[in-house]
């Protein structure tokens, strides 16, 4: 490991790579648990994992060797044929949360995707009604392809693309009233939302806006979709996010977690919803993935979920959470002038800023800390479900340093 060694690749990256991205000059070598190590043999307290993907940390044991296992004996195969890990996987989802079904494919983007052409399929096919309008949220985010990027609510994320994929209503997150008259016509096909916008600055619906936004869509025959890519998978001390407001969704959508930081996203549904991607004879296959479920991808997911089951890792996140959210809440209190409001559930953290946060995020990591920005002004805290009170005191006490020294710089 060397500086040198870091500059060069950095250089070769100028030459080579699209330049979509706007890295730090930082390339990462080898990480252990919450601890990530540069190329240069720096090491820095990862408090993003990998933006809240790597649940179980860095090179965790289980997963590693059931990646190892599953590589020496069947990496891929496609869903021409049956394939055991996946099988399983969709089991196991079934039995930990609402769903009857699941549909496997690589990210969180296919899975809205796939979430999005079932329920146009549903309405279509299933019940003979051509309802094509999506209901999403201001301030939301749902992914990069052109059916996500045009439902999601933050028109930065949408600029340059058009024209873009519709109809979309859009109406204000944690509005029941809103809602109800983006549902009136009835001619959605879904309403989809985040139990808490991660991407958007970490905004926690009040108490009810999910199971008012259930009732509504059970009145209009609007199919409600949960994206729980960045919220599910242990991140706010339960399984789901939906969990905490006692409701289920018609649809939900998963990814980041769900592998640990191997790439999988699930779109899993109600028996009924999922008529909406089912094989009809003398028809063509209505939705498919080439690498979705694939044998390699299924096996890490299910060592995460058995690690978090047999670890206690959800009542731990919820501990951790507790810890993490009350010690922002301190610093909220202590810098009045800079710090707005401490949010979030669970491990999924953010502490808003008076102003835009990416200078503190970058002076964090310059002290070794590794956050990310939400929203903008928020400064956002998703760390593995095994991060340990050490950690959150070290990272809180460089948030403040940095806080100190952005106050003082005013």
């Amino acid at each position: 490991m060397s500086t040198q060694r870091q500059a060069d690749l950095i250089d070769l990256a100028g030459r080579v790579l699209m330049q979509n991205y706007r890295q730090p000059p930082i390339v990462m070598a080898r990480g252990q648990g919450v601890e990530l190590f540069d190329v240069a043999g720096r090491r820095y307290l990862d408090m993003t994992a990998g933006i809240a993907v790597c649940a179980l940390g860095h090179a965790h044991p289980a997963l590693a060797e059931a990646i190892a296992q599953q590589a020496r004996t069947l990496v891929h195969t496609s869903n021409l044929y049956f394939i055991e890990q996946q099988i399983l996987l969709a089991e196991d989802l079934a039995r930990i949360s609402f769903a009857d079904r699941v549909f496997f494919c690589n990210s969180g983007a296919e899975a809205n995707e796939a979430a999005l052409k079932l329920a146009r399929r549903y309405h279509r096919v299933v019940r003979g009604e051509p309802r094509d309008v999506v209901v999403s949220t201001d301030g939301s985010f749902h992914g990069r392809s052109f059916a996500t990027v045009s439902i999601t609510g933050q028109g930065k994320y949408r600029e340059g693309f058009g024209p873009l994929v519709g109809p979309v209503r859009f109406v204000p997150f944690d509005d029941l009233d809103a809602a109800e008259r983006a549902l009136a016509p009835r001619d959605a096909c879904a309403m989809i939302v985040e139990p808490i916008q991660a991407e958007g600055g970490i905004h926690v619906p009040s108490s009810g806006y999910l199971a008012g936004l259930r009732e509504l869509c059970d009145r209009t025959g609007t199919l409600l979709v949960f994206d729980e890519v960045q919220t599910g998978i242990g991140r706010t001390g339960r399984w789901f996010g939906y969990e905490h407001d006692g409701v289920a969704p018609d649809v939900m959508t998963l990814a980041k977690a769900l592998g640990g930081g191997v790439p999988i996203g699930a779109c899993a549904a109600t028996e009924a919803a999922a008529q909406g991607l089912a094989f009809r004879e003398g028809g063509p296959v209505p939705h498919a993935s080439t690498f979705g479920g694939n044998p390699l991808a299924c096996a890490a997911a299910r060592a995460v979920l058995r690690t978090i089951e047999d670890d206690g890792l959800l009542a731990h996140a919820a501990a951790a959470g507790d810890v993490l959210g009350a010690g922002l809440a301190e610093l909220v209190a202590a810098y009045p002038g800079l710090c707005v409001d401490a949010r979030g559930r669970g491990l999924l953290r953010g502490i808003a800023l008076a102003r835009g946060a990416a200078d503190v995020v970058a002076r964090c990591r310059d002290r070794g800390l590794l956050v990310s920005v939400a929203g903008g002004t928020v400064v956002r805290f998703a760390p593995a479900l095994i991060v340990d009170r050490a950690h959150i005191d070290e990272a809180l006490a460089i948030l403040r340093a940095v806080l100190d020294e952005v106050a003082d710089a005013r």
